[in-house]
């Protein structure tokens, strides 16, 4: 099984509906990172099953380009987890990215979802461990055993927040999914967004955060999306168009970081290797090994938002590249 899962952009996570073709169709010609086609919450008990297969149709039929295609299935408690996984993993695993697990309180669950893929996999004769999972926390015992969760399968390429029934399960008076409490002195996600992202970098993960329910409070959407992605999360859901720009704007360096970044690179790489030295002046700031670490974040996050660097003249130094892109910024 492969242990070197694919690093895919997941700034903008977008939650469809499996059981509307309408809105399946919508989602194909918007910007988002990835799409997920819903068959859990979004979905009515009662059109559960028939979702499936309009979900397989979906992703067999539409032309999704370069997004992540991922499904979520209902959570291995329930009746429907296991077709759910091998109706649809069955009928498009092929063209299918991720499963998305909600609601996951243990190791033995995870267990459960890798096994049944391998499964199918081999069944069909596809490469085992292709299809990866994302794993959603949403109660207590899912927090308190993330790092177990995360260490089941080397599927595992996301964990993600669940605000919704998180507050439901820890007992806070809200009734808005994903806002930020204005009773309380501070943010009252603090805690569960570090727990969930230091889990996920210990495990070599993506950190992404849930959903904003007001969908037409885009200064709400982008407060708390700033709030994670100062944490260091990678992306977060969308659910509805309005929210896909913001989101890749937040969770997506900007040109003049992403140019930065790759400038210091640059400059360490040729301090280290042509000067022999460790640290080094650029600009007024002196970059070393720990620099090159943090800029490494943000020009992989560009780079996987397809940004590319403006082309500085080659007899421009390295350290003094952004002040040349500074006096030529309108070049």
């Amino acid at each position: 099984m492969p242990t070197d899962r694919p690093h895919r952009s997941r700034r903008s996570c977008l939650a469809v509906p499996g059981s509307s073709p309408k809105m399946l169709q919508k989602a194909q010609t918007l910007a988002a990172d990835q799409v997920f086609l819903d068959l859990e919450d979004s979905v009515a008990p009662d059109v559960k099953t028939d979702a499936r297969a309009t979900v397989v149709e979906a992703l067999r039929t539409g032309d999704w380009g370069d997004k992540v295609k991922v499904v979520r299935v209902n959570d291995v408690s329930t009746q429907w987890c296991h077709g759910d996984i091998d109706a649809v993993v069955g009928g498009a695993g092929d063209v299918l990215d991720c499963i998305m697990v909600p609601k996951v309180e243990n190791a033995g669950q995870v267990h459960f979802v890798d096994h049944l893929l391998t499964q199918i996999e081999r069944e069909n004769g596809w490469e085992i461990g292709r299809i990866g999972l994302e794993l959603q926390v949403e109660n207590a015992p899912g927090l308190t055993n993330a790092d177990a969760i995360l260490a089941a399968s080397p599927r595992a390429e996301a964990l993600i927040f669940g605000p919704g029934d998180m507050a439901a399960a820890l007992g806070m008076p809200s009734l808005t999914v994903g806002a930020i409490q204005p009773d309380y002195d501070g943010d009252h996600w603090h805690w569960v967004l570090m727990r969930i992202l230091v889990a996920a970098r210990n495990a070599g993960v993506q950190a992404i955060d849930g959903p904003y329910a007001q969908i037409r409070d885009d200064e709400g959407f982008r407060r708390v999306a700033v709030r994670s992605r100062v944490l260091g999360f990678d992306g977060k859901w969308v659910l509805h168009p309005g929210q896909v720009d913001i989101c890749n704007e937040v969770f997506g360096p900007s040109q003049d970081a992403f140019e930065r970044a790759e400038d210091i690179l640059d400059a360490y790489r040729y301090a280290t290797q042509t000067e022999k030295k460790g640290a080094v002046m650029f600009g007024d700031e002196m970059i070393d090994e720990a620099s090159r670490k943090m800029a490494e974040v943000t020009s992989d996050k560009g780079r996987m938002a397809g940004m590319t660097a403006r082309k500085v003249p080659d007899e421009i130094a390295y350290h003094e590249r952004a002040t040349w892109r500074a006096d030529n910024a309108t070049d």
